[in-house]
């Protein structure tokens, strides 16, 4: 069932850690083929589904070690119609294997979920998350991203996530298409190295437009698939900030050009990212979750948590 569906995000908990790097680890670290940048095939596999119950349980020790709770991130980013496609699935099929992430992270979670766990069902746009070719309306975005929403509906998930979104007008949609079938959802864009979204527009604009559209149904905004050196000089008080209550960060300074040409995985410096993520939790201390995006490993997690729950001097 799901846990925490109908009190999301008044959960008991000062601090959620979210690790939204697993397919750089599994393609660098691990040496996993990944067509697509896709980890759901994984799910079609014993080995494959042992790993991910791996990175869930993982996850779950550190909150318990580190006294924080755990929002668990499925390996559903690119599980939609057109990017499935790409990669010779059925959109059937697909949904299928959304069900089927939810009903394992859910298992993981029965089995040792004795931390505040959220089952969060990632969300990917539908084009390029750093270059999209083209842009869809509102509208588009809500009958495009609700066919995947729908299928989660019917699982145990908790929240829609709807990550690395480089234009207000998809994150309108997916809110809308959450909201339609009854689900918490957070909206998490991506920057540039400027502080700015792909498309050119700040963060007030984006999120701005994103609740005046949808009426502030949208739980809270994230920042996501950017180093905080690209984000953090264009954090400033004021309304639109108080809807930021997550980052989860890449590990590398590279720009997403960069990173898309990159050969070696850049993993940065775990101890200089989880400092640096707990001082803007300090500036800002209504950010309620924290974690590591592309490069990052548990590494990353265990320092950003360290640094997180270490006493204020």
């Amino acid at each position: 069932m799901a846990v925490h569906r109908s009190n999301f995000p008044n959960i008991e908990a000062e601090l959620f850690l979210a690790y939204g790097g697993m397919e750089t680890d599994l393609l660098f670290n691990r040496g996993i083929d990944l067509p697509g940048f896709a980890s759901y095939p994984l799910l079609e596999t014993d080995k494959g589904r042992a790993l991910l119950k791996e990175y869930f349980a993982e996850m779950i020790a550190l909150g318990r070690e580190t006294g924080v709770g755990i929002i668990l991130e499925s390996p559903t980013w690119v599980a939609n119609r057109d990017r499935g496609a790409v990669i010779g699935y059925a959109p059937e099929k697909i949904m299928q294997l959304n069900q089927q992430a939810v009903a394992l992270m859910s298992e993981v979670r029965l089995d040792r979920g004795d931390v505040p766990t959220v089952i969060s069902a990632n969300i990917g746009p539908r084009d390029d998350a750093y270059a999209p070719s083209e842009q869809m309306s509102s509208d588009e975005a809500e009958r495009y991203h609700s066919e995947q929403i729908s299928a989660l509906a019917e699982t145990d998930v908790d929240v829609v996530s709807g990550y690395t979104l480089a234009y207000s007008a998809e994150a309108i949609g997916i809110v809308r298409a959450a909201r339609r079938f009854g689900l918490p959802v957070v909206i998490a864009f991506t920057v540039e190295t400027n502080g700015k979204l792909p498309t050119g527009a700040t963060l007030e604009t984006a999120i701005s437009e994103v609740d005046d559209a949808t009426e502030g149904y949208t739980a809270y905004f994230m920042i996501n698939c950017a180093h905080p050196d690209h984000f953090e000089q264009v954090l400033a008080d004021g309304p639109w900030m108080q809807r930021v209550k997550g980052i989860v960060a890449n590990a590398s300074r590279c720009s997403h050009a960069e990173l898309d040409e990159a050969e070696k995985l850049d993993d940065g410096d775990p101890i200089e990212l989880g400092n640096q993520l707990s001082q803007i939790r300090r500036r800002f201390p209504h950010i309620r979750v924290l974690g590591g995006c592309c490069g990052t490993d548990m590494r990353h997690m265990e320092q950003i948590a360290k640094a997180s729950t270490a006493p204020s001097v």
